[in-house]
């Protein structure tokens, strides 16, 4: 008896790097001043680079090791009174949980819009009416843009320092002409990807610069300060970004606008698809007051009701299409974050995480990759 080979997989994510062809003159541009680490010249390059982008001056945005140790700086940098208690969205990745926790604070977990799938300056508002909020750290859920000017009115109003997790979005959040901070992801995975990486912008003034020295251990370097440089001026911990990942990300950058827009376009081609495939079963996630997504990295659909989500996740399986669970499960059903959290009621993210399929999405799908997907689809029709 013959057997037929199985088909691949499907993949949920293939990462857009560059290639060791596009690297090649980067490593040996870094290994020509012998320059690795420790504030090099391509970090620089980069950093004065993203000044120009987001409008701001170079002492106001410093790139970390990676988004959540800027995170976890950030809120350092804030110098919150121990255990402070900061609002965060119960439906997010763990990291923005876990870099409450780390930087020793409690996180209050609170619910999202139904709709945007994202924590409002609305539902903190609400909050902060019922119990004490020292900070807010909202999160730019699956890229999408916070608006700026809203964000800055809070912050004014309750007097509360507010810190996007911007991790999943950038070249679709910045600063809008506002007041604010933003956290931003360059894994290998978002859209300007550069391996590991991330990058803080504040204009909350000598933030980023303390987010700078807290990525150097903590250590003094400014020669008009009054500690000698070399001492140590705080506490910190060693998340600098290396020249190799500064040399990536440099490269993305120079086609980040053409594949930004390929992304755009190839989203809306397979919503419309599975739309049809589906008979319009699907819901999608709203665009928000902040602005449209400009370079989607991943496609969450939001079925029915739970069953009709487990149905679709066995037809994939059985079609040997992968697929994820975004966000879950929530920040309260993880053991190990629930007993340093407090736990506020979320039914929109209770609803949400019942509900939410992350299906396959990355340049380079094929059209027979494509079909495998509305196929399962169907039956839903």
């Amino acid at each position: 008896m013959t057997h037929m080979p199985e088909r691949e997989w499907v993949p949920l994510l293939v990462p857009d790097m560059p290639s060791p062809q596009e690297l090649l003159p980067w490593l040996e541009r870094m290994h020509a001043v012998q320059h690795y680490s420790n504030f090099g010249p391509l970090v620089r390059e980069l950093e004065a680079i993203f000044a120009n982008q987001f409008g701001v001056e170079s002492k106001q945005l410093s790139t970390v090791a990676n988004a959540t140790q800027g995170l976890e700086l950030a809120l350092q940098a804030l110098d919150l009174p121990a255990g402070a208690h900061v609002l965060v969205p119960a439906l997010t990745f763990v990291a923005t949980a876990t870099a409450v926790v780390r930087a020793g604070h409690q996180p209050v977990l609170a619910d999202v819009d139904a709709r945007t799938w994202m924590l409002t300056p609305d539902i903190a508002r609400a909050t902060c009416e019922r119990m004490r909020i020292d900070a807010v750290l909202p999160v730019a859920t699956f890229g999408m843009p916070h608006d700026m000017q809203a964000w800055q009115r809070f912050e004014c109003d309750m007097g509360l320092p507010v810190i996007i997790d911007a991790a999943a979005a950038y070249g679709s959040q910045s600063l809008q002409g506002a007041e604010g901070t933003l956290v931003f992801s360059l894994h290998t995975t978002k859209s300007l990807p550069a391996g590991e990486g991330g990058l803080v912008v504040s204009t909350r003034p000598g933030l980023a610069a303390k987010v700078r020295q807290l990525s150097n251990f903590g250590i003094n370097l400014d020669t008009t300060a009054s500690l000698p440089v070399g001492a140590l001026a705080s506490l910190g911990s060693n998340a600098k970004m290396s020249e190799y990942h500064a040399a990536v990300g440099l490269i993305s950058l120079q086609k980040w606008e053409l594949q930004a827009q390929r992304r755009r376009v190839l989203q809306a081609e397979i919503m419309h698809e599975m739309n049809q495939a589906s008979d319009h079963s699907l819901t999608w996630q709203a665009q928000g007051p902040g602005g449209p997504l400009m370079a989607p990295t991943l496609l969450c659909a939001r079925l029915s009701d739970a069953k009709a989500r487990g149905a679709l996740e066995q037809a994939c399986q059985q079609a040997r299409i992968m697929t994820r669970r975004w966000y879950q499960p929530l920040l309260q059903h993880m053991d190990v974050l629930r007993q340093q959290c407090v736990c506020l009621d979320t039914p929109n993210a209770r609803g949400l995480a019942d509900t939410l399929l992350g299906l396959p999405f990355f340049l380079g799908m094929t059209t027979m990759q494509r079909q495998r997907i509305l196929h399962v689809l169907q039956p839903l029709s």
